[in-house]
């Protein structure tokens, strides 16, 4: 279970910002800023500090991203979020409810 939620966090924030860099970079793969980012968000989400208890990172009380990675996230999630639904609804349904129980579980 553990591994599962922590893997689909993975490809939620992969399929974001592969979908941000080809709209806004006109990059079919990837650019090197957004590998860079999708990297360094692969190694935060793997060495999560709450181990089988992961939030997800937007339900987080510890945050984790330097504020420059942090601030470039938050752009690709602002642009790709509403994009998603349209784009991959099931992976968009599934992430939302899984986030919404997390914090009504609280």
């Amino acid at each position: 279970m553990e591994g599962d939620r922590i893997r689909e966090e993975q490809n939620v924030v992969e399929t974001m910002i592969r979908m941000y860099c080809r709209s806004l970079h006109q990059e079919e793969v990837p650019c090197r800023e957004c590998e860079a980012l999708l990297d360094y968000t692969r190694k935060r989400v793997a060495g999560c500090r709450f181990g089988p208890d992961k939030p997800f990172c937007s339900n987080c009380q510890v945050h984790c991203f330097r504020p420059e990675m942090r601030q470039r996230i938050r752009a690709v999630m602002r642009f790709s979020g509403p994009r998603m639904i349209l784009v991959h609804p099931t992976m968009a349904i599934r992430h939302f409810v899984a986030s919404a129980r997390a914090v009504w579980s609280r």
